[in-house]
């Protein structure tokens, strides 16, 4: 008796934990309700908070040079607004959706690339669009490609990982 109590338990727990996030469409509307990094965005479905992690693209952590400017443009692009949110219905480790913002006819994760405040995330991203958009900030000196030594936020995350563990040692 006790077994089957704890085993409804696990059912309803598990029938529970299901969102509407679990059953988005790959394409729908939503409004930004925050901004939480240059490549993380936070969007009103069905009033119901989804977590977006932008596709492609990884931008500047905030303690980095420019990561606070990204986080700015991105906020000037969308928070408040109602995007298209376009996905592939992909999660990242964190459980944020991958995705890619459009407002009106702009993309934001494109946008972001073109103005020199992301990097082409080409671990995670094969879209050569995006390489041929940060080839042209590049030469252009735009946002962070200003910087004389730029250090990639993959490799920032690495090392900022790998001091915390000597510092805990």
């Amino acid at each position: 008796m006790i077994k089957n109590y704890f085993a409804y338990v696990l059912i309803l727990i598990t029938c529970l934990s299901f969102t509407a996030s679990d059953k988005l469409p790959n394409e729908f509307f939503a409004k930004v309700i925050g901004v939480k990094d240059g490549d993380t965005i936070e969007v009103l479905y069905k009033k119901e908070p989804i977590v977006i992690r932008l596709e492609h693209i990884d931008c500047p952590e905030k303690k980095q040079p420019f990561g606070q400017k990204a986080k700015q443009f991105t906020s000037d692009f969308c928070f408040d607004k109602k995007v298209e949110v376009i996905s592939k219905g992909k999660y990242d480790r964190y459980r944020r959706l991958i995705a890619v913002i459009k407002n009106k006819n702009q993309v934001l994760n494109k946008e972001l690339v073109a103005n020199g405040y992301a990097l082409h995330f080409k671990k995670y991203s094969k879209d050569s669009s995006y390489t041929i958009l940060e080839e042209q900030a590049k030469l252009q000196k735009k946002g962070m490609w200003f910087q004389e030594e730029l250090i990639e936020p993959w490799l920032f995350r690495k090392r900022k990982k790998s001091n915390n563990k000597k510092t805990n040692q």
